[in-house]
């Protein structure tokens, strides 16, 4: 009667098998597309704030220059503009 049974479980369990791994399947596929949609916001939103970190050194650059020409020496800037000056980054 045991051995019945526990066939009739593992049985049941093999007959569920697929439909588990579907569901596994689908439920991957959801955080998988969770997950590429957010990768795409943060890359954009990565973008949009290098292209205003770019726009501002510009800015800044031109500022510096307008200073210097009315004879006006700017501040030294901190070494983290220095670096980025530097590298790029």
């Amino acid at each position: 009667m045991a051995a019945t049974a526990r066939a009739t479980e593992v049985a049941a369990v093999v007959q569920s098998e697929p439909a588990q791994r579907a569901a596994d399947l689908a439920a991957f596929k959801e955080i998988r597309a969770a997950e590429a949609a957010e990768t795409a916001a943060i890359k954009e939103e990565v973008r949009s704030l290098r292209s205003l970190v770019r726009a501002f050194v510009f800015y800044v650059g031109d500022l510096t220059t307008q200073m210097r020409q009315a004879g006006i020496e700017p501040p030294v800037p901190p070494d983290r503009i220095n670096e980025y000056n530097r590298t790029g980054v």
